[in-house]
């Protein structure tokens, strides 16, 4: 064996098969455990792609390494050279006979968290040491699923002639109207974190583009502790012109479905870890009226708070959908389902009203059971009409001009959607708090780390 051996990795333990027997490789990792039997130890040896085991044997091995395989603590970083042997005992069917080891990385005890312990941590102590949680394995499947997720959803845009943009994150006035922004200092005025690219991805449909797409923060001064919100969150928007909202449905039941489809062909080990089975969504999705879901409610016997009196009373036509209200759906709707022709006072400024009920908008909703994923529809492309629904929701138009603008040189129809990459993952992993999804969450009270 030469002298001049590298520490550094020549594969990853699920790169490992029959055509490895008896060669030598390089594998690096974390020590997750170490069972010591006297002339003979048991490392299990980690990497991203899976577990390794060691087999140390006291005889093929200077005592020194050996000494130093079984006496290394608990998630230490190793590189460990050694030849691939078959083994009908080992899981993988096979074991790796170690020769040298690097110790690269000494790892202090007691752990601040278990990686392989049977106790789990409650949440709070989890995200406080989230770099020790990201080390488990089921842990890390969500993030895989997370990044197939998106490679997905990009694969679909640029298949159907989608340009990806970039917006400000930093701005003069908020998207939508309302106080969930977070207000910041810029040099010698007030600006605001973009609470949606809503506004700069109409403009765009001004330019020519035609069609465009944008995957980044989003940030949302809400004050929401539930396991359904994050104030800084992944929002994966689009916007087509000489388009309506048939279109932009089409377009978002592709980027669904095939998010459904690549995880499923990529990450089925992953899936296994999280104990979740997902069969891909047939297109068309469902589609159910805001009318019909009011009519189902009160015929269940929904009743909700009155804003005005604060007496309880029965849903009508005109009120916002709360969640106990979509759980009640839940039970005939448990999947996939768009809710659509909601009352303009429930829809953005910039939703356009249905040409046959001005009431009623062109707007529509995606919901996974009890879930609300993705909310969009047609924009009104009229200058006048827009800034008179501006107004109707009172703000000012003039605080919009640099966006109401570009509607009144050549504005096409157009429509488009935004979803939170979040809430999807969420979907596509059974997770059960968003916060699970997201490597380092901001909450209401979480800023660090």
């Amino acid at each position: 064996m030469s002298d001049e051996l590298s520490w550094k990795r020549t594969k990853y333990a699920a790169e490992i098969d029959v055509d490895d027997y008896n060669t030598e490789v390089t594998l690096c990792g974390w020590v997750q455990n170490i069972r010591d039997m006297g002339k003979m130890a048991f490392i299990q040896l980690r990497d991203r792609s899976g577990i390794t085991q060691v087999t140390a044997l006291s005889k093929t091995m200077d005592p020194e390494i050996f000494k130093a395989m079984t006496s290394v603590s608990r998630e230490s970083v190793i590189s460990v050279h050694g030849i691939i042997k078959q083994s009908p005992q080992a899981r993988a069917g096979w074991e790796l006979i170690p020769y040298k080891m690097w110790l690269l990385s000494e790892a202090k005890t007691p752990l601040p968290l278990g990686v392989v312990d049977k106790v789990d941590a409650d949440m709070e102590t989890r995200l406080d040491n989230r770099f020790m949680d990201l080390r488990k394995q089921n842990i890390q499947a969500i993030f895989k699923i997370r990044s197939t997720i998106l490679a997905a959803v990009r694969e679909v845009f640029l298949e159907e002639g989608f340009i990806e943009i970039q917006t400000p994150k930093i701005v003069a006035t908020a998207t939508e109207g309302g106080t969930q922004l977070f207000e910041m200092k810029y040099f010698d005025r007030v600006a605001y974190l973009n609470q949606s690219p809503q506004l700069f991805k109409q403009t765009m449909m001004a330019t020519g583009l035609d069609r465009v797409f944008e995957i980044g923060p989003a940030f949302r001064a809400e004050d929401h502790d539930t396991v359904r919100h994050l104030n800084e969150y992944t929002s994966i928007d689009c916007e087509l012109s000489f388009a309506d909202l048939d279109d932009a449905l089409e377009i978002l039941e592709k980027v669904i479905q095939r998010s459904y489809t690549e995880v499923l062909n990529n990450n089925f080990i992953d899936l296994d870890l999280l104990n979740h089975s997902l069969i891909a969504p047939e297109r068309p999705f469902p589609r159910v009226t805001y009318s019909e879901v009011i009519k189902k409610l009160q015929t269940n016997g929904m009743e909700i708070r009155d804003e005005k009196t604060g007496a309880k009373r029965t849903i009508e036509w005109g009120d916002d959908i709360p969640l106990e209200g979509f759980k009640n759906i839940a039970h005939d709707r448990p999947s996939l389902y768009f809710v659509t022709e909601w009352p303009m006072s429930l829809k953005p400024f910039y939703i356009h009203p249905h040409p046959d009920d001005p009431e009623i908008s062109l707007g529509f909703d995606l919901n996974f059971g009890e879930k609300e994923l993705v909310s969009g529809g047609q924009r009104i492309h009229e200058p006048e009409l827009l800034k008179e629904m501006i107004r109707k929701k009172g703000m000012d138009p003039e605080k919009f001009s640099f966006y109401t603008k570009a509607f009144e040189y050549g504005m096409p129809p157009h429509a488009g959607w935004g979803l939170g990459a979040e809430r999807l993952t969420m979907i596509l992993t059974n997770a059960s708090n968003v916060r699970e999804t997201v490597l380092f969450p901001r909450d209401k009270y979480r800023l660090v780390p």
